[in-house]
C-alpha cells in the first residue's frame, strides 16, 4: 500500500471516529450551542468536510463546492452569529459524504499518477491528507467534549491505529509529515 492509501485509510478512520461521536445524538442534540457564541456539533460536522472539500479543491483540482449555499454557513472565518442557520442532519451527512467521496477520488488519481506533474502532487497529497485527518481530529475534539461534559453522553474509545497519538489532548497523526 502506497503513503497515499494508507492515508486515506487514516482518513476513513477518522470519519469513522467522527460519526462514532454524533450518529447516537438526536437532531436535537447535534444542533444544539452549549453557549451563544459556541458552535453546535453540526457545525463542526460541516465544518470538517467543508475545510477538506476547500483544501483538495485549492491544492491539487479546482472543482465546485458540492453544496455552494453550505460554504458561507460552514466557514469558521464567519462570527458565529453571522453564519446563518445549520442545515439538517440529513444534508449534513450527505455532504460529508460527497466531500469524502470527491476526495477519494481525487487522491486515488494522485496515487495512480492520473494527474499532471503526479511526483509533485503525490508529495502536496501526502501533507494535504495529513492536514485534513487531524483538522477532523481537532473537531472531533471539540464534539468531543460536547457530547460527554454538556449532554451526559460517554465517549467512544479511540480509534485503534498505531498512526495516532495524543498531542495537547487532541488525536494527531504521528507520521506522514
Amino acid at each position: 500500500m502506497n503513503q497515499i492509501e494508507v492515508l486515506l485509510h487514516e482518513y476513513d478512520r477518522a470519519r469513522a471516529y467522527t460519526d462514532d461521536l454524533w450518529r447516537d445524538l438526536t437532531p436535537d442534540e447535534v444542533t444544539w450551542r452549549p453557549h451563544e457564541d459556541f458552535s453546535a456539533i453540526g457545525w463542526h460536522l460541516g465544518h470538517q468536510a467543508h475545510v477538506a472539500h476547500f483544501m483538495v479543491r485549492n491544492l491539487t483540482a479546482a472543482e465546485p463546492s458540492p453544496d455552494p449555499e453550505l460554504d458561507a454557513i460552514m466557514d469558521s472565518a464567519n462570527p458565529e452569529q453571522f453564519r446563518g442557520a445549520l442545515p439538517t442532519v440529513q444534508r449534513l451527512t450527505e455532504f460529508r459524504d460527497v466531500v469524502a467521496e470527491r476526495i477519494h477520488a481525487r487522491m486515488g488519481d494522485i496515487a495512480a499518477g492520473r494527474v499532471s506533474a503526479p511526483t509533485q502532487l503525490t508529495i502536496v497529497a501526502t501533507h494535504l491528507l495529513t492536514a485534513v485527518i487531524n483538522h477532523e481530529y481537532q473537531h472531533d475534539q471539540w464534539i468531543g467534549e460536547v457530547r460527554a461534559h454538556h449532554l451526559g453522553h460517554d465517549l467512544p474509545p479511540d480509534p485503534d491505529t498505531e498512526h495516532l497519538r495524543r498531542v495537547d489532548g487532541y488525536l494527531t497523526l504521528n507520521c506522514f509529515g
